[in-house]
């Protein structure tokens, strides 16, 4: 995505049309439409001929538009499950890796970033039926790896805010829910993880449709985007009308939420009111 946009900046200054840039790889403006929003990966012959075609002829400039080439097509570490894991999730894992800012919504169950191993297994065996306890167990390593970016050299910065019914329900059965409201717990003592309570009175699907994360990135050439996961594929989000209205949304629910200093008192009230029924698993996928 960096790469596209840089590109599209050059191939705009010099006043080529897609049409045009397109006809110098022996492609279609589709093509380059799709390199310059990061669709797809660079080859190295359409590169060198399209930096050609923008007069960028620095040898240190056109290094630097290679390393990024040669970059932006390697495979993340999650790709040895590419015989399972969904192109469009695929996207997110890369976004999600390199994001300065990771704020997310959450009206269900605790965001993943934060579950642990046995809450993630629950819900996963609740939303892949007909899945064998391997393929589950892949699954759960995937989304136990991705949380290592919480606590690497330069971790990105998670405010979450999660429904209060959300941390009400007991996803796995009472042992499983309290250690994930333990987890919690010493989660939010982390400097980089802020995580805010939505009370039930307050009504935060009146505010917000559904479940969101708005994903910020260090490198001035990427705009946030908003990404909206769904049963069979996802949506990303970047223009601006459509970033004002989640930013503004999330900036409520924000505002609604109870501040959160009183994040861990909350979570302890929870545990103090389990109620004696404990044991029933939750039915949500």
């Amino acid at each position: 995505m960096i790469l596209g946009g840089r590109m599209r900046r050059l191939r705009e200054a010099c006043g080529i049309s897609l049409e045009e840039a397109g006809a110098a790889i022996r492609g279609s403006h589709s093509k380059i439409s799709r390199l310059e929003l990061g669709r797809t990966g660079f080859r190295q012959r359409d590169l060198v001929d399209l930096l050609a075609l923008y007069g960028v002829t620095d040898p240190d400039e056109c290094a630097e538009f290679k390393r990024l080439a040669a970059q932006a097509n390697t495979s993340g570490w999650w790709h040895h499950d590419s015989d399972w894991l969904p192109k469009w999730f695929d996207t997110y894992l890369g976004l999600e890796q390199a994001a300065q800012l990771i704020r997310c919504y959450e009206p269900r169950v605790v965001p993943e970033l934060l579950q642990t191993p046995d809450y993630a297994r629950a819900l996963l065996v609740l939303a892949h039926p007909q899945e064998t306890a391997d393929s589950i167990d892949r699954r759960v390593a995937l989304r136990m790896r991705r949380q290592e970016i919480l606590t690497r050299r330069d971790p990105p910065q998670l405010w979450l805010i999660v429904e209060e019914a959300a941390l009400r329900r007991r996803v796995g059965g009472s042992q499983v829910w309290l250690a994930q409201l333990e987890h919690l717990l010493q989660a939010v003592d982390a400097p980089n993880i802020t995580v805010q309570m939505l009370a039930d009175h307050v009504g935060g699907p009146a505010i917000a449709d559904g479940a969101f994360t708005m994903l910020r990135f260090a490198e001035p050439d990427l705009p946030d985007i908003v990404y909206l996961q769904q049963l069979t594929g996802a949506l990303y989000l970047d223009k601006d009308t459509d970033l004002a209205a989640y930013r503004a949304v999330a900036n409520l629910l924000s505002v609604h939420a109870a501040p959160p200093e009183y994040t861990q008192e909350l979570i302890a009230a929870l545990r103090r009111r389990q109620p004696e029924t404990m044991d029933q698993p939750t039915s949500l996928a």
